[in-house]
């Protein structure tokens, strides 16, 4: 069974941290970055719940909404990291472990960078 539990308590942790930011951080690029995430984070999900079909690009919702399009975009890649590990065959169940492995990579980097690190200090 894959564990993506430490992928949605990563995912959980930036939500907060770019729902709780200031208006002039959001505006310093920690939105345009969140957004980015939340995009690419939606980008997996679709690959693995629709191989072979291109993605659709999550819209820019605003810089207030950036939180809550990290939250939703991290919450479909778990639910479709954990569909896709639960069936198929051995070789096919790698693919979800290296999604997982890349997608909380990023979620780590994005809460560790300059914009949010910056921004969490004003």
């Amino acid at each position: 069974m894959l564990d993506v539990t430490p992928l949605q308590t990563a995912v959980d942790a930036l939500a907060d941290r770019l729902r709780a930011l200031p208006q002039s951080a959001l505006r310093r690029g920690a939105a345009a970055e969140g957004l980015a995430l939340a995009r690419e984070l939606a980008a997996r999900a679709q690959l693995i719940e629709r191989p072979g079909e291109r993605p659709v690009e999550l819209p820019d919702a605003g810089m207030f909404a950036a939180g809550d399009q990290v939250a939703v975009a991290g919450h479909d890649l778990v639910e479709a990291l954990r569909t896709a590990a639960a069936g198929g065959e051995a070789d096919a169940k790698a693919a979800p472990a290296a999604h997982l492995a890349e997608a909380l990579r990023r979620v780590r980097d994005a809460a560790q960078s300059e914009a949010m690190t910056r921004s969490a200090r004003m």
